[in-house]
């Protein structure tokens, strides 16, 4: 076991040309993830079989090639807010190893934000639009829409592509559980580590104990301006605006500091409880393999396969549910 974990994590960080895969049923499972928690752990229960991903790393890049099913519980698909049965998908991410900050954010709309290290992507957009305006995007965790999200804060697209549009609780579980020590869940489209909400107070200093991490974005004051009208209350997108310094992260959900996997220190991304989760923004370049709008990202339409446009819908009427 010792070895295994050593070998996981270099592959991890870019030390090795080493690759893992661990399909649903294979005894490989539990290996993985007890090398990435350093806790044994006993695969669940899942009423979808055959998750399957493979990482390695070929030149500049960490390649994850997977079919996209959870390797854990998913809630009940199709159900009353998500019609959409889980199918397996054909993803090839290309992560870059050497990845770089940018002084101005790359917005993360039209492509899957990252992916989960059990290969099944993120996505913190949604495709619900009030009236079909696309500056009005309904918000998934709202409590104002039925996305069918489940348990994992999960849901899947038409395609039958399952993605997390929060927290992977299931995942998180499978890799030891969340609040104990920074957890690294995946990997952001421009190469940066994706951790849960949990990260050291001292951002520098490892030994400085955990603190869950709270986003800079606030609820606006006052009423909208135009599309349905009414006071923001963080039911779309476009409800929120950022107030640099009133939480511990900056506008993409992340900030510079030490981790587990990075003790000399790496910018990364949290997935916070409230909005926006996922980041909205990237703080590097994201690769092309993410694109939704064709490319190597797998699919038809690209990583996450072609949404229809959104329809027109009656005012306070609750979208159709489509994601």
């Amino acid at each position: 076991m010792k070895t295994t974990r050593l070998l996981l994590m270099a592959l991890l960080l870019g030390g090795t040309q080493l690759g893992h895969a661990h399909p649903g049923h294979d005894d490989a499972t539990p290996v993985l993830y007890a090398a990435l928690s350093g806790e044994p752990t006993a695969p669940a229960a899942t009423a979808v079989s055959g998750n399957n991903v493979t990482i390695t790393l070929e030149g500049d890049y960490r390649i994850f090639r997977a079919n996209g099913l959870p390797d854990h519980t998913p809630g009940q698909f199709p159900n009353r807010g998500n019609p959409n049965p889980i199918s397996a998908q054909s993803y090839t991410f290309r992560v870059p190893l050497k990845p770089q900050t940018n002084a101005t954010p790359r917005d993360g709309r039209g492509a899957w934000f990252g992916v989960a290290l059990n290969g099944v992507p993120f996505e913190p957009g949604t495709g619900e639009f009030w009236q079909g305006q696309r500056e009005w995007n309904y918000e998934a965790k709202s409590g104002f829409i039925n996305l069918g999200l489940d348990q994992n804060n999960a849901h899947v697209q038409p395609t039958g592509a399952y993605h997390y549009h929060g927290l992977p609780t299931g995942l998180m579980d499978k890799l030891g559980g969340d609040g104990k020590k920074m957890l690294l869940v995946g990997y952001a489209a421009d190469g940066f580590p994706i951790y849960t909400s949990y990260g050291y107070n001292v951002a520098t200093n490892a030994a400085s104990g955990l603190k869950k991490m709270r986003s800079s974005w606030q609820v606006r004051s006052g009423e909208r301006s135009g599309g349905p009208g009414g006071k923001y209350d963080g039911r779309f997108t476009a409800d929120y605006e950022y107030v640099p310094g009133s939480g511990d992260l900056d506008e993409c959900n992340g900030r510079f500091g030490v981790t587990l996997e990075y003790p000399q220190g790496i910018y990364h991304y949290y997935i916070t409880d409230e909005f926006p989760q996922l980041a909205r923004q990237w703080r590097g370049t994201p690769d092309a393999s993410f694109s939704k709008r064709g490319g190597p990202g797998g699919g038809p339409g690209g990583a996450g396969g072609r949404r229809g446009p959104p329809g027109q819908r009656v005012p306070g009427a609750p979208p159709p549910p489509r994601l």
